[in-house]
C-alpha cells in the first residue's frame, strides 16, 4: 500500500516558454484542431469576469493509455483563452483526469470553470 505525501521544493517554477529557444509555430494538425474546437465551443455561453480568480476541472477521454495528460493541457487551454477571452493568469486551480476509453470515435473533452475564493 503507497502513502501519499505532500513535500515541497524551494525552486522557482519554469515556464514553457523558457524551455525552448527560438519560436515555435503551430503545426498544420494543431491549426485544424484548434479551428475544430472554436467551432464546437460555440454553443457555449462562457463570460469571464477579468477581476476574478477561476479553476477549471477537465477530463481527457483518450484511446491511448500510454498519453501524458499534461501534453493536452497547454493546447486546449490556449483555445478556450481565445474563445472566451480570458488570460491563464486568472486559473489559480486546474484539476486535470485522464481516461481510458476504447473507440476512438467517442473520445473526448470534459471541462467546467468554477470560481476560486
Amino acid at each position: 500500500m503507497y502513502k501519499f505525501f505532500k513535500h515541497s521544493i524551494n525552486i522557482k517554477p519554469l515556464s514553457v516558454n523558457q524551455c525552448w529557444q527560438g519560436r515555435r509555430f503551430k503545426t498544420k494538425i494543431y491549426e485544424k484542431y484548434e479551428k475544430q474546437v472554436l467551432e464546437l465551443l460555440k454553443t457555449y455561453k462562457i463570460k469571464l469576469d477579468k477581476t476574478k480568480k477561476y479553476g477549471i476541472n477537465i477530463t481527457f477521454f483518450v484511446t491511448n493509455k500510454l498519453s501524458d495528460v499534461d501534453n493536452f493541457v497547454k493546447p486546449f487551454l490556449d483555445i478556450l483563452q481565445k474563445k472566451y477571452n480570458f488570460n491563464d493568469k486568472q486559473i489559480f486551480e486546474l484539476n486535470l483526469k485522464k481516461v481510458i476509453i476504447t473507440k476512438k470515435e467517442t473520445e473526448k473533452i470534459e471541462f467546467q470553470f468554477f470560481e476560486v475564493n
